[in-house]
């Protein structure tokens, strides 16, 4: 609805990865960097962390555009907590492995599935997501599949993707093999305030912006604090304030409608972060006025779609 009210060729904050709109922050690039370095070795692992909505991604969506994807073939695992044994099955099926009847027969089908493709001269890539609900024995099980190699080289390399608690767990004692091969390993940060800004800026852009709707500087810096300069929720709530613009009709968007947006957001999901309240502004008059703001927009907002429902002719 606010795509088209502004004139957006299409919506600019999705929430499904799209490279098309992949911004390069200076983390991002370094991110970047450090796979590119990574895949250069041909061997052992790669490993990116990050917070929930980081943009982990949406990184490998931009990697695999500058790859030959002729050259590789790539298996990806968006792991839950799965055994040592399933995660091996879970790789065989992605490099196209009939599941065996044991576990010698998966490795021996891995093994010769790898080697094919080295005599075809393309790389085999296992990409694991959410690598950080694997536990001891799987991550193990990674290692040794790692081992695979012929004329001392090796046929798998392994990207591993994860929340920032995987790198405590890969500090333990007992992934001291594991970590002696991880060949690069970034932690992907958030955005800082300008960067939240120019990444808002930058998707807008991407689908027509125009400078309509307008946005407040205080706007800009609203966001950055209540999504921390976390993508994902930076996108969230970009998304419900010019829907918010939309339904009122607005050619601005101001600090009040980040504000009230976010808000409306903490109350339902819970996952933005509250700012600090002025220390003259008592509390209870903050918790008041900020409900009053939500009841009275609410109510806005269940008017106009009444009236829009009412327009296209009501239930057929």
């Amino acid at each position: 609805m606010y795509a088209e009210y502004y004139g957006f060729s299409e919506m600019p904050f999705r929430l499904t990865p799209d490279s098309r709109f992949f911004f390069p922050s200076s983390e991002h690039s370094r991110a970047l960097s450090h796979l590119v370095f990574g895949l250069a070795h041909q061997e052992g692992f790669i490993v990116v962390t990050g917070e929930v909505g980081a943009g982990k991604t949406i990184l490998l969506e931009r990697l695999w555009e500058r790859l030959d994807r002729r050259s590789y073939l790539v298996g990806r695992i968006d792991t839950a907590q799965v055994a040592a044994d399933d995660l091996l099955r879970l790789t065989a099926a992605g490099f196209g492995v009939g599941q065996g009847a044991d576990k010698a027969a998966l490795l021996r089908g891995i093994a010769e599935s790898l080697r094919a493709e080295r005599m075809a001269g393309r790389r085999c890539l296992l990409v694991v997501d959410e690598v950080q609900a694997l536990n001891l024995p799987a991550l193990e099980e990674l290692r040794m599949l790692s081992n695979i190699a012929e004329g001392g080289r090796s046929l798998l390399q392994a990207v591993l993707l994860g929340q920032p608690q995987f790198r405590r767990t890969l500090a333990s004692p007992e992934l001291d093999q594991l970590r002696q091969r991880v060949l690069a390993s970034y932690h992907l940060g958030p955005l800082n305030e300008g960067e939240t800004r120019a990444y808002v800026e930058h998707r807008l852009r991407a689908v027509g912006w125009r400078d309509r709707p307008l946005w407040e500087e205080a706007a800009f810096d609203l966001v950055h604090q209540f999504t921390g300069g976390i993508p994902r929720r930076i996108n969230r709530l970009c998304g419900r304030v010019l829907l918010h613009g939309a339904f009122e009709r607005s050619e601005a968007i101001s600090a009040e409608m980040v504000q009230v947006t976010a808000v409306e957001l903490q109350e339902d999901l819970g996952d933005l972060q509250r700012l600090p309240r002025p220390e003259a502004e008592p509390d209870f008059l903050a918790r008041l006025q900020a409900l009053e703001t939500t009841v009275a927009r609410r109510e806005r907002v269940f008017t106009r779609l009444l009236d829009l429902f009412e327009d296209r002719g009501g239930p057929r």
